[in-house]
């Protein structure tokens, strides 16, 4: 069981930075491939980002063109989601998610995901 819980979201105006935490609990943190995802008023769910269990690999959704990162440190049980050059756009409720999945569909896929966090707004204005 993991629960996971998110934070660092906020206000930022276009063009800033927001970096996001998810802290896990649960013993077996570095067992999992972690993910962000978003959702913005009436939209569906949609990837941004996941990293493998050692932090080796990642990937990012096509909106991201660069302007993400993400990262994890096992031994705190978080993983980081750095967001860089925002837009009016991005403006969503940003979820982490673990999953025990081997990444054949790289992670990207809602339906993969075994646990979620309550998510973070993030906003940004123009």
């Amino acid at each position: 069981q993991v629960q996971l819980v998110e934070s660092g979201g906020g206000l930022v105006q276009a063009g800033g930075s927001l970096r996001l935490s998810c802290a896990a609990s649960g013993r077996t943190f570095s067992t999992y491939a972690m993910g962000w995802f978003r959702q913005a008023p009436g939209r569906e769910r949609e990837f941004v980002a996941a990293i493998n269990w050692g932090g080796s690999i990642s990937y990012f959704g096509d909106f991201v063109k660069g302007r993400f990162t993400i990262s994890r440190d096992n031994a705190k049980k978080t993983v980081y989601l750095q967001m860089n050059s925002l837009q009016p756009e991005d403006t969503a409720v940003y979820y982490c998610a673990a999953t025990s999945s081997p990444g054949s569909n790289r992670w990207t896929s809602k339906a993969e995901y075994d646990y979620w966090g309550q998510g973070t707004q993030v906003t940004v204005s123009s």
